[in-house]
C-alpha cells in the first residue's frame, strides 16, 4: 500500500491570521521543496481559496484536498475534507450563510483575500472568519458526509478551539472516525482519558499560518490508491 506524506490543515491569506505570504501557489510551492505527497487548504471557515490551490496543485503534480477549518457555534474547530471541489464550496455557502455578520477589520485581524492561481486578489471577504457559525459540534458530521467528506477534531489536545477544551468531552453522540494532534505524543494519555478516540485514527497537522511551519514530511499515511479519494477512505477507516 502506498505510504504518502502529508499536512491537513493549511491555511491561506484568506484567514485573517495567514500570513500574506501564505498565497497558494507558496503553499503549494513549499509542499514540493518539502516533498509532501498530499496537502489540504482548511481556511477558517471558508473554501474560497482552494479553486485556486487545486488549480496550481495539479500543475505541480501535488494531490491536493480542498476543505475549511469550521468553527462551530461551541467555537470547537473541526476540519472538513471533501472529494471535490464543487463539493467544498458547497459547503462554504452553507456555512457562510450562518456566519455572524459582524465586518472584519484588517487593521486589528489581518486582511482576508481571495486570490486567483496567478496571485491576483479577487476579492477580499468582508465578514469577520474567525467567528463561530451557527452549526453545532452535533451537526457537523451529517454535514459534511452529505457532501461524501469527512470531519476530523482539531488540534484536540489544545487548550482553546477544540473539542477537549471547550465541551470537555467526547459526545456520546460523535461519529467521527479521525481526530488531529498538534503533538502526537498526547495519544495515549488521551485514548486512555476518552475510550471513543481508541477506535479514531490519529493525524498531526501543521496547522500552518505561515510558510515556514509547513511540515517536513514526517507523517505518513497508508491508502489503497495515491488519489483524494484513497486519502478520505483511509481517514474515514479509523
Amino acid at each position: 500500500m502506498p505510504e504518502l506524506s502529508y499536512d491537513l490543515h493549511l491555511h491561506s491569506c484568506l484567514s485573517p491570521c495567514g500570513d500574506d505570504d501564505m498565497l497558494p501557489s507558496n503553499i503549494v510551492g513549499m509542499a514540493v521543496v518539502k516533498g509532501l505527497d498530499v496537502i489540504a487548504l482548511t481556511d477558517h471557515n471558508t473554501s474560497r481559496n482552494c479553486p485556486a490551490f487545486l488549480e496550481l496543485a495539479r500543475a505541480y503534480g501535488v494531490l491536493a484536498i480542498p476543505g475549511m477549518e469550521l468553527c462551530t457555534s461551541e467555537e470547537v474547530h473541526v476540519v472538513c475534507l471533501f472529494p471535490t471541489l464543487e463539493a467544498a464550496m458547497d459547503f462554504d455557502r452553507y456555512v457562510h450563510r450562518r456566519i455572524p455578520p459582524i465586518p472584519n477589520d484588517p487593521a486589528i485581524f489581518g486582511k482576508q483575500l481571495v486570490v486567483d492561481a496567478d496571485d491576483q486578489v479577487i476579492a477580499e471577504e468582508a465578514l469577520m472568519l474567525i467567528n463561530a457559525a451557527n452549526i453545532s459540534f452535533d451537526e457537523v458530521y451529517a454535514l459534511v458526509q452529505e457532501r461524501n467528506g469527512i470531519m476530523i477534531p482539531a488540534h484536540i489536545e489544545k487548550r482553546t478551539n477544540s473539542l477537549l477544551s471547550n465541551l470537555g468531552m467526547v459526545p456520546e453522540t460523535s461519529r467521527f472516525t479521525c481526530f488531529e494532534l498538534k503533538h502526537p505524543g498526547y495519544v495515549d494519555r488521551l485514548r486512555q482519558e476518552h475510550p471513543y478516540l481508541q477506535g479514531c485514527r490519529m493525524i498531526s497537522d501543521s496547522d500552518a499560518h505561515y510558510l515556514g511551519d509547513i511540515h517536513e514530511p514526517l507523517f505518513h499515511l497508508s491508502v489503497k490508491e495515491r488519489s483524494v479519494e484513497g486519502v478520505l477512505r483511509a481517514l474515514a477507516e479509523g
